[in-house]
């Protein structure tokens, strides 16, 4: 049985997705080691274990003093605790003498603590008498206001693992600890080679007929966020020749190569003969029952993916998510974990009646409203050829394969670009 494009069979989306999985299952090989400056959203190739306590002195939260808390217990506004002024401890350097039974030191926020004290009282909670003694009024607890040699973490405690991207949080731990490089996996190089007789660049003048390059552009950012590092290699008329030559280079240069066009069944499309031409085991796929994007390519030449993709800016996105997206997370050695997945969706209601044919899985850009304290997801329905719907959406709501639409108020996710 033949679909609308003439061609034999049409994949789900999650089949699609099986045989794409199992064609790509390790990251790339090779490492490299960089500055923690320049490790934001980079994947991390070894697990890290702290070399030391952190913090490695016991160390004070407020300003006070620094005191046994014992010497403080039972302590009133009415019945003080008096207690002796030995020293300051200043910022940055070790406490002069531990103390004493009856004793306190001045610290400020951050100072070491000396041997002995287990807590510090604020100022708030003291009377000064005279430049030598205090009167606590109220009593403070064994390690209250005070963070403990290793409490944050302790030396040998793993606090990064392999596959982690690194957040600006971790980095600021690995400060923390005094490591300042690291080893992580190499960027993906992905090519893209746009095609089509009638595309042209973004900075010269339109002729009649022509339009502008937008989907190297949309990739490439798309591929950036994504771990990757995107080479546009051009626009390529539709010529079998210039193509195959275009495709070659790139397959030498980089780890995934994408065609931006072509993926259709008009005269000129040539996209899956190329894949086939290039090399074994050729296309692995072509079509998928998702909308939009259905003529969606994939396939495989000597063990690296190639994708050929719709023309259609909207078809671009999905298709890029549901494909392009999880090739890239394997090969960058990036985990997927529940933050990531939880930061990426919303809840919403849908702010109108939805249909959809059945038998595809369709993806359907929404913009995001607040009524009333609630989120609503508002649907643009229009042609995917059009990039302003991209930039007006915030994310997409999926119809699901066999469903026929959604109806207003019904309760959606709305997984945000």
């Amino acid at each position: 049985m033949r679909d609308m494009l003439g061609r034999e069979e049409v994949l789900t989306v999650d089949d699609a997705k099986e045989l794409l999985l199992k064609s790509v299952n390790l990251p790339l090989p090779g490492e490299s080691e960089i500055e923690i400056e320049n490790s934001l959203n980079r994947i991390l190739s070894i697990d890290i274990t702290s070399p030391e306590d952190l913090p490695p002195f016991s160390r004070s939260t407020v300003d006070g003093f620094a005191v046994k808390a014992e010497d403080t217990f039972g302590a009133t506004e009415m019945l003080p605790a008096y207690l002796n002024i030995t020293h300051e401890i200043l910022m940055g350097e070790q406490p002069a003498s531990d103390l004493k039974k009856g004793e306190a030191a001045k610290i400020a926020t951050g100072g070491m603590l000396p041997q002995n004290a287990d807590a510090v009282i604020m100022f708030e909670h003291c009377h000064m008498i005279d430049e030598k003694s205090i009167e606590a009024i109220k009593p403070v607890a064994p390690g209250e206001n005070v963070i403990q040699a290793g409490e944050d973490c302790k030396k040998g405690a793993k606090i990064l693992e392999r596959g982690r991207k690194l957040r600006p949080q971790d980095i600021g731990a690995l400060a923390g600890i005094g490591i300042t490089k690291v080893r992580v996996y190499k960027k993906p190089k992905v090519s893209i080679i746009s095609t089509g007789d009638e595309i042209v660049s973004p900075a010269g003048p339109l002729k009649s007929g022509q339009v502008r390059d937008i989907n190297s552009y949309n990739l490439a950012g798309l591929i950036e966020i994504s771990g990757g590092t995107a080479i546009k290699k051009g626009i390529f008329p539709d010529n079998y020749d210039l193509l195959k030559k275009a495709l070659e280079d790139s397959l030498e240069e980089s780890h995934i190569v994408i065609i931006s066009g072509g993926s259709s069944v008009g005269t000129k499309d040539m996209t899956a003969r190329l894949i086939n031409d290039a090399g074994k085991p050729g296309v692995i796929f072509h079509g998928v029952s998702v909308k939009p994007g259905k003529p969606v390519i994939y396939g495989m030449v000597n063990k690296k993916p190639v994708f050929g993709l719709p023309g259609h800016p909207a078809a671009i996105t999905v298709c890029f998510e549901l494909f392009i997206l999880p090739v890239l997370k394997i090969l960058t050695g990036e985990k997927e974990d529940l933050y990531g997945k939880i930061k990426k969706i919303v809840r919403a209601r849908l702010s109108r009646n939805i249909s959809s044919g059945s038998g595809r899985q369709e993806h359907v850009r929404v913009m995001l409203e607040q009524r009333d304290n609630e989120l609503w997801a508002v649907p643009i329905l229009s042609k995917s050829g059009l990039i302003t719907t991209l930039v007006r959406a915030a994310g997409t709501i999926v119809i699901p394969m066999y469903k026929t639409g959604l109806a207003e108020g019904t309760e959606v996710e709305v997984e945000l670009f």
